[in-house]
Order: C-alpha cells, then sequence, then structure tokens
C-alpha cells in the first residue's frame, strides 16, 4: 500500500465513522443519503490545513466570512427533500460545492446559485475533480433563483432567510419540495415546504443556525 493509498482509505474510514457516529445515529435513515455521504470525500471542500478536521460534526471555515455546514445539517436537510435520481433541483448558496456535491450524487441535474465569486469558482474546480458532470454554475443573487432552468422538483436554500423565499417557490413544480432555513439569527427554523398548486404546505423540521441569506447589494451571505 502506498503512502497515498493510505491516507486516501483512512479518510474513507473517517468519513464511515461519521455517518455512523454523527449522522445515522442521529436518525438519518435514507439509504441513497447515507451512501451519498459516504462517497463524497468532505475534505475536498474545506481548505487543506482543515482536513484533519473534515469529518467531524461541526461546521469548518471556508474563507470569505462564510463556512461549509455540519455534515448532520447536510444529511438531514438532503433526506428531507426526498431527492430521486430524476430530480432537478435549484440548490441557493453553492458555499463550498459540499452539498451540491451530495445533491448531485442523487438527483439528475442540479443548478446552484452562489452570490461569491471565488467560492463558486472553487466548488466547480471541486466538482471537476470528482467527476461530477451534472451541476450547472450561475454567480448571482440567490433571491433571483434561475428563471431560465425552472420549473424545479427539489429547492434547498443553505443561508437563512427572514420569511419564505415566494419568488423560489414560484420556480417550483406542483410537488416540488424545499427545504429552507427561515428566521432571523438566534431563532431560525428548518422548514419543509411543498407546493401544491398555487399553496405552499409548510412543516417545521428543527432549530438550526445559518448565515443571513442577503441580497446582492447587500454583501455576501450564502453558504453550503
Amino acid at each position: 500500500m502506498t503512502a497515498y493509498t493510505e491516507v486516501m482509505d483512512n479518510y474513507l474510514q473517517a468519513r464511515r465513522r461519521m455517518v455512523e457516529e454523527h449522522i445515522a445515529a442521529r436518525g438519518v435513515r435514507d439509504p441513497r443519503v447515507l451512501a451519498a455521504m459516504c462517497a463524497i470525500p468532505r475534505h475536498l471542500f474545506v481548505p487543506e490545513g482543515q482536513w484533519h478536521h473534515a469529518h467531524e460534526d461541526h461546521p469548518l471555515p471556508l474563507g470569505e466570512g462564510q463556512t461549509i455546514s455540519q455534515p448532520y445539517i447536510v444529511a438531514a436537510m438532503t433526506e428531507a427533500l426526498e431527492v430521486t435520481p430524476e430530480s432537478k433541483v435549484l440548490e441557493i448558496g453553492t458555499g463550498s460545492g459540499y452539498q451540491t456535491a451530495i445533491l448531485a450524487h442523487l438527483a439528475k441535474m442540479v443548478y446552484t446559485v452562489e452570490i461569491i465569486q471565488s467560492l463558486s469558482v472553487r466548488a466547480r474546480l471541486a466538482l471537476q475533480r470528482l467527476d461530477l458532470r451534472n451541476v450547472r454554475f450561475r454567480i448571482g443573487d440567490g433571491h433571483l433563483g434561475w428563471p431560465e432552468f425552472a420549473p424545479y422538483d427539489r429547492v434547498v436554500v443553505t443561508a437563512a432567510a427572514e420569511t419564505m423565499p415566494f419568488p423560489l417557490v414560484e420556480q417550483m413544480s406542483d410537488g416540488g419540495k424545499m427545504v429552507v432555513p427561515v428566521g432571523p439569527v438566534g431563532a431560525q427554523v428548518l422548514t419543509l415546504g411543498v407546493k401544491h398548486g398555487t399553496k405552499l404546505v409548510q412543516r417545521h423540521l428543527m432549530g438550526v443556525a445559518f448565515v443571513p441569506f442577503v441580497h446582492k447589494d447587500e454583501g455576501p451571505g450564502n453558504r453550503g
């Protein structure tokens, strides 16, 4: 076994422990989600100096004042979406690209929007390294979504909106699902919305802590 092979094997074992001890043990049951969390190497989405912390169950800094989300939260949000192999997914807040990669592993196509150009470029390079080709990237204001490719079967927002982002709801297909943190800092709730005709039926999932979802003229705020 070469030194490189040994290092990669160690990361694989670390991912498996992460999934068993911090994700499955906390109630995530979808086998496809668990398999995706095992398959996608989280260390590739954080700065190299943080690789030894990559499989711990907490956020890590990315630079630009942003973080990569806690693995359990990524898994829980993904499970709530119920992504299928035929799903067309809109992600608002590419961030590190880690959530993007998990979605790409599960869905037919992922369209991801990020307001910070440097994060979007780094995420694109990380996904290319993994040969994930079913992702399109856009740099821009996530509040606007990506109308060109609507409607979407699934929508995930990785920054906290003060209220439900209804411009994104308009880009969902009938029966589509959205997962989004809603509320001010200190009182955010991860919310699942299911679209029925012109209505969105909402259900609270858990309390969370995300950076604010802001408009382009307010400065950066997306995270993933």
